[in-house]
């Protein structure tokens, strides 16, 4: 049997109470052996290095930031952890279809 997919799309900074409830969910989802994508977009991408996200991405979650958001932004993506993949709004767009749930944080 195949595993559900979960996708979530985060659009908000650090700061923002959003970041723990992604963090949270995505830890429970892997707990019950749901595949999870995070696609970071927008000020999301302010958390690409954010130690709940870059742990859950090491777990097993499929982590992704915008390209376009990191530059718009001015999040450097140098020595960006290789757990992360810097991608377009294709990826984002296939996990929309692809995912039997998305939810976004805005």
């Amino acid at each position: 049997m195949q595993r559900k997919k979960l996708g979530i799309l985060l659009s908000t900074p650090q700061s923002h109470p959003s970041v723990e409830t992604v963090a949270t969910l995505s830890s429970e989802a892997l707990a019950q052996q749901i595949d999870v994508y995070l696609y970071l977009i927008d000020e999301g991408v302010k958390n690409v290095r954010d130690p709940r996200l870059t742990e859950l991405a090491h777990r097993g979650v499929k982590l992704f930031a915008c390209a376009y958001g990191c530059q718009r932004h001015g999040v450097s993506t140098e020595g960006l952890d290789p757990a992360i993949s810097l991608c377009g709004l294709v990826v984002l767009s296939n996990m929309v279809a692809g995912c039997d749930r998305f939810l976004a944080f805005t």
